[in-house]
């Protein structure tokens, strides 16, 4: 033993260090394993606190999307709060677990008050789609349920869903778009379904050698008799334009929103069963090649 204590003299540390440290060290071996139960607590009561903070959040959210529905608030206004109060409540669960460690509130409100400059610049994307659907849910330029078509991208859908950041749409063939709604909020679009009605336009072409008189009785007989077509808005049947091929006949009447494509598609096919009956023909492109 003092074979160690001179060696350790040389390198100018004194017994009197060497029981101090060794004190010490026996001390934290005596501590530690309350230390290590003390911990565990924590851990496993943070755990508790987490389930039970995340069965609250979803109670909470459940009976607020309840409340706003009886208040007839708009689905996508709906929507919007939901996701808004989750993050918020999720944060709060985040720093009340980190007090149970000892972490100071008040301290992680000043490094997230002094970091707020750099996480600004960095979700400047984000804070323009959040002011966004801010800005949509207030001035309403569509609702959830709603057909739009936006002119920047060309995508077009019904309106799922209205979240903080993006807003979804689904397509005729199934797929779903999801759109930011800071690029929805700053750029022209058609909200086709604003309207409880539409006009349908078609265009058909009949020969130069057919009755136009003719034609039009037999359009007129259709959209006449279709119950779709609203009888009390504006009705046309003109003529459109002579182009190469033949002339061209509009048909312009009205419909509700939700029969349009249903409308159309009968239309279409009426119009060539009722073309077939009168012996009218529906011209097509042609070429004449002649042998010199």
């Amino acid at each position: 033993m003092n074979f160690w204590y001179e060696l350790l003299a040389t390198e100018g540390i004194s017994p009197e260090d060497v029981e101090k440290e060794i004190g010490l060290f026996k001390q934290f071996l005596s501590e530690l394993p309350s230390r290590a139960l003390n911990l565990g607590i924590r851990i496993l009561l943070a755990v508790i606190m987490l389930l039970i903070g995340i069965w609250i959040i979803k109670i909470f959210r459940k009976i607020l999307k309840k409340s706003l529905k009886r208040a007839n608030a708009d689905t996508g206004a709906i929507q919007f709060l939901d996701s808004f109060v989750k993050i918020a409540l999720y944060i709060v669960l985040v720093m009340m677990i980190a007090g149970s460690f000892g972490v100071d509130a008040a301290s992680i409100v000043a490094v997230v008050g002094s970091a707020g400059v750099a996480v600004g610049l960095a979700l400047q994307g984000s804070l323009s789609n959040f002011a966004g659907g801010v800005l949509i849910l207030l001035l309403k330029p569509f609702k959830v349920g709603d057909y739009i078509r936006e002119d920047s991208k060309g995508n077009e859908g019904t309106v799922i869903e209205i979240e903080m950041f993006y807003t979804k749409l689904l397509t005729f063939d199934g797929k779903t778009v999801i759109l930011p709604n800071g690029t929805l909020a700053n750029t022209s679009l058609v909200n086709v379904t604003a309207s409880d009605f539409r006009r349908l336009d078609l265009t058909v072409e009949i020969p130069y050698d057919a009755s136009i008189d003719q034609a039009k009785k037999v359009l007129n007989k259709l959209i006449d008799e279709n119950p779709l077509v609203l009888q009390d808005k504006d009705k046309v049947v003109v003529v459109d334009a002579l182009n190469a091929n033949g002339v061209a006949i509009a048909i312009k009447c009205h419909v509700k929103t939700e029969n349009y494509w249903t409308l159309r598609g009968e239309l279409l096919e009426n119009i060539k069963l009722g073309f077939d009956k009168e012996g009218i023909s529906i011209p097509f492109p042609q070429l004449d090649v002649h042998n010199c």
